[in-house]
């Protein structure tokens, strides 16, 4: 297969775009790949990274009040489109597949006026301003949630396949988890993380119920704080009473988040739909407070997703709390009754075999045409 991967601006468009091109290099040996996107965004350090090759276009968003930079933004359209025809005109690609982010614009309508097969892959409960207007030129869409499926009403090829990051999870060993922490096997713990950059909020919280931590005997609690927030979190750690803080592992980041999620008993998160899509896949109960500084709100739809199916509890930033949280977690780590019907439930909503249902609907569009 010859695939154009695009997609951009954070790691929710990037890693599925890069979970498809891992599912099509593998179903089909001897593929060549391109991935469009900015010379700005994350993806241009993280693609050329993984080894694939990279071009870029120019572009940026609509910004949602009369703006002379509007202006700028569809003059840079207008520019981005013929850019990526001539791109596509040159690696000839059997289909163009767009993960989300403003590069996905005008490359996914460039190849629609070409003829060629697209597909957009939607990561969130509500669809972002691109991938709205792009599902009116698409071949397909793909969601990640069933929830999502009623705002592609109009569209003729829509399929709930999932997140195709959950595809690479299935494979975590969670052995490999507790060592990394130099946990014993079977050490029950709270994994805390508000992304990789971190979140104050939660990291703030967290701490506040902390000297809590000493009623939920032999609990563990492994904090990823992002680098802004260690040094004065795990100063604020070591401050706690020795029988406290010998339980709490604080971190700046993880590099091996699929072993250490498999092996958490529950997590505390924001609620990112790429993240959400590994929590699922591993069957692990949720503490969720959705970021409200992301666009649209667009992570609350996604918690309260996994709220009403049982898989989590949801609790918005301006009723985050301390006490508030230190009751939650204290009802799920006391219960493996509840644990284990929240499991259940999350497993449910999981999908790791998405990667694989993407690449069935890729070629069911190239087949068509």
């Amino acid at each position: 297969m010859r695939l154009v991967l695009t997609g951009g601006g954070t790691g929710g468009h990037i890693y599925p775009a890069l979970a498809i091109g891992r599912e099509v290099a593998e179903k089909e040996p001897g593929s060549e790949l391109l991935y469009i996107g900015t010379k700005k965004g994350l993806e241009s350090r993280i693609v050329p990274a993984q080894g694939l090759p990279f071009e870029s276009i120019d572009i940026s968003g609509i910004r949602r009040s009369l703006s002379l930079e509007n202006v700028r933004t569809v003059i840079r359209f207008i520019q981005g489109v013929r850019r990526s025809k001539a791109l596509l005109k040159r690696f000839k690609p059997d289909i163009v597949v767009g993960t989300g982010g403003y590069v996905c614009g005008p490359v996914v309508y460039a190849a629609s006026r070409l003829g060629i097969p697209t597909l957009i892959h939607e990561q969130n409960v509500v669809p972002g301003l691109t991938n709205k207007f792009l599902s009116r030129y698409a071949s397909g869409v793909a969601v990640s949630f069933e929830d999502s499926l009623p705002h592609f009403a109009r569209v003729g090829n829509v399929k709930y396949a999932g997140n195709p990051v959950a595809s690479t999870m299935v494979k975590a060993n969670k052995a490999q988890g507790y060592a990394s922490l130099g946990l014993a096997p079977g050490t029950p713990f709270v994994l805390v993380t508000g992304g990789s950059g971190g979140a104050r909020a939660l990291n703030d919280a967290v701490l506040a119920m902390l000297p809590g931590l000493v009623s939920l005997a032999g609990v563990h609690l492994v904090l990823v704080t992002g680098d802004r927030y260690y040094e004065q979190t795990a100063e604020r750690v070591k401050a706690l009473p020795a029988d406290v803080a010998k339980r709490v592992h604080v971190l700046s980041y993880v590099n091996n988040m699929p072993e250490v999620l498999a092996a958490s008993s529950m997590i505390i998160s924001r609620a990112g739909a790429s993240f959400l899509a590994e929590v699922t896949s591993l069957g692990v109960p949720a503490v969720l407070i959705p970021s409200p500084n992301v666009t649209n709100n667009h992570q609350q739809p996604n918690a309260e997703s996994l709220a009403a199916a049982g898989a989590a509890e949801m609790i918005l930033e301006k009723d985050l709390s301390g006490d508030g949280l230190l009751r939650s977690v204290s009802s799920i780590m006391r219960d493996a009754e509840l644990r284990e019907k929240m499991a259940k439930a999350s497993r449910r909503l999981g999908t790791p075999n998405a990667a694989t249902a993407i690449y069935e609907q890729m070629l069911e569009l190239i087949h068509r045409k």
